[in-house]
C-alpha cells in the first residue's frame, strides 16, 4: 500500500486529486483501507478499480478479464470456472469503465498532435455487427480513442471526433480518413470554438485555423486496376 501515489476521491475534499501532499495515511493495512487528514474520510485501496468490493481473488479475475479481451465466449468461461454469465458480464463493464478512466486521464490531454489518422472497421460478433471507429497520432502510435456503434453514421463519426479534439492543443493539425463523406462534415463541425461577444443569443463558431483534412484512397490490386477505367487516386486534401 503506497499512500504517496494515491489521492482522496471524495468530491468534496479540499485535497481531491492531488497526490504527494502528505495527507493520505493507512487507516488499516488488513483491510487495505487509506485515510485522508483533510477530510477524515476512509476509502479502500482498491477504489475506482475492477476489484472494489469483489471477494474472488483478483488473479481470477485479471484471466478471466484477459480472456474476454482476446475474444474469448463468455459460455466458454462460465464452462470452465463456474461463474454465472452475468457476472463475467459485469466484471468485462467494469474493466470498460476503468479503462475509459484511464484513457480519460492518461491519454485525453491537451497536446500537440500533428497528425492523426482515422478509420473505421467491420467487427463481427455472434449474431451481430457492429463499426468500431479508432483514431491514432501517427508519430507516436499512440491510440487517442475509439467508439462502437451498430451503424457506420454521422453520430459514431462525431463521437470519436469529440474525443479527439479533446487530446488536442490549438495547434496546426493534419486529419486522415478514409472516403466516408460523414467524417469530413463532422471534423469541421467539432474543431470550432465559439466567439464570445456579449451578445444575446447563439455565439458565432470560428473554426479552427490550420486544420487539413486529407482523404485517404487505399491503391487497387493489379487485376482491379486493369478492371478500372481510371486510375486510383492517392491523396486528396482540402485545407480550411
Amino acid at each position: 500500500m503506497d499512500s504517496t501515489t494515491t489521492f482522496c476521491p471524495n468530491m468534496a475534499c479540499p485535497a481531491r486529486g492531488q497526490t504527494g501532499q502528505g495527507n493520505i495515511g493507512i487507516h488499516s493495512r488488513k483491510d487495505r483501507r487509506f485515510i485522508c487528514t483533510q477530510c477524515r474520510k476512509t476509502f479502500a485501496a482498491t477504489y475506482g478499480t475492477v476489484f472494489y468490493r469483489l471477494r474472488t481473488a483478483s488473479d481470477l479475475v485479471v484471466l478471466i478479464i484477459t480472456l474476454l479481451a482476446h475474444g474469448c465466449p463468455v459460455q466458454a468461461i462460465v464452462v470452465a470456472f463456474g461463474f454465472d454469465e452475468r457476472t463475467v458480464a459485469a466484471w468485462g463493464a467494469r474493466a470498460g469503465r476503468q479503462g475509459q478512466a484511464v484513457q480519460e486521464h492518461l491519454v485525453e490531454q491537451p497536446r500537440d498532435l500533428g497528425q492523426v489518422q482515422a478509420d473505421e472497421i467491420r467487427v463481427k460478433r455472434q449474431g451481430v455487427i457492429v463499426w468500431m471507429a479508432l483514431a491514432m497520432m501517427v508519430s507516436t502510435r499512440l491510440w487517442l480513442a475509439g467508439a462502437v456503434s451498430e451503424q457506420r453514421d454521422m453520430t459514431l463519426i462525431r463521437r470519436l471526433i469529440k474525443r479527439v479534439r479533446a487530446c488536442a492543443l490549438h495547434r496546426p493539425l493534419l486529419l486522415c480518413i478514409d472516403g466516408l463523406c460523414s467524417s469530413i462534415r463532422a471534423m469541421r463541425e467539432t474543431f470550432r470554438d465559439p466567439v464570445r461577444t456579449g451578445a444575446q443569443g447563439r455565439p458565432r463558431l470560428r473554426p479552427w485555423r490550420h486544420v487539413c483534412i486529407a482523404q485517404v484512397v487505399e491503391a487497387l490490386r493489379p487485376a482491379a486496376r486493369r478492371r478500372r477505367r481510371t486510375p486510383p487516386r492517392g491523396w486528396h486534401a482540402c485545407a480550411r
